[in-house]
């Protein structure tokens, strides 16, 4: 007979959520100042469009 009661709760959206603010919290508690934009960009794994040329 099976626990209704056990249940894996797992979201693997959140747990990617968390990880990210885990390391941005991480890396702001240890950086001397505020984090620019690059900074936070780098730290969260977010890769710049690449510009369009608007000739």
């Amino acid at each position: 007979m099976s626990d209704q009661f056990d249940v894996s709760l797992e979201d693997p959206d959140l747990l990617g959520e968390v990880e990210m603010t885990t390391n941005l919290i991480i890396a702001a508690s240890e950086a001397a100042g505020p984090l620019d934009q690059e900074e936070i960009d780098e730290i969260l794994g977010v890769v710049p469009a690449p510009e369009e040329d608007l000739a």
